[in-house]
């Protein structure tokens, strides 16, 4: 969905009574860490949405190896979770503009970030809207990064 169809979603939940939970990232390539990540952060409201970094600020976040899988792809394969209800892909490299648009009850973020390590303007944007800020435990040694290491080092081999 497109972040002017988010909001109007966010909308109708409001007036329903239902918590929205955000959450964002690359999801480059979709691992165990980050379905066990999103069904924990779905567990603390009634609707999950996910941002997905667009393909252009993957590039400028991970590098010009990255994304390996296009946005339409990544937002294809997240939405498609169970726990995912819905998924919106953004252009920035900070979701600052959508989450004070969105303005979520809860925010969720893996456990590899502290409240001193979000980004500042995402910070000031969640709590100017009210949003609980919650880190998610970290699933050890699954990440994409990882992942495209060993596969880097298998095909040398």
């Amino acid at each position: 969905m497109t972040v002017d169809e988010a909001v109007s979603w966010r909308d109708g939940l409001r007036k329903s009574g239902l918590r929205l939970v955000v959450t964002n990232g690359c999801f480059d390539i979709l691992h165990r860490g980050h379905v066990d990540y999103l069904d924990r952060a779905k567990a603390l409201g009634d609707k999950l949405l996910v941002l997905v970094n667009s393909d252009a600020s993957v590039r400028s976040l991970k590098g010009p190896e990255r994304p390996v899988n296009p946005e339409s792809d990544r937002a294809f394969v997240i939405a498609s979770l169970r726990s995912v209800d819905a998924a919106v892909v953004f252009d920035g490299t900070r979701c600052d503009r959508e989450l004070a648009l969105l303005s979520p009850d809860v925010y969720a973020k893996a456990g590899d970030y502290t409240l001193d390590k979000l980004d500042p303007s995402e910070r000031k944007s969640l709590e100017e809207c009210g949003a609980k800020i919650e880190f998610m435990p970290f699933v050890a040694g699954r990440s994409t990064t990882g992942i495209l290491n060993r596969i880097r080092h298998n095909a040398k081999q």
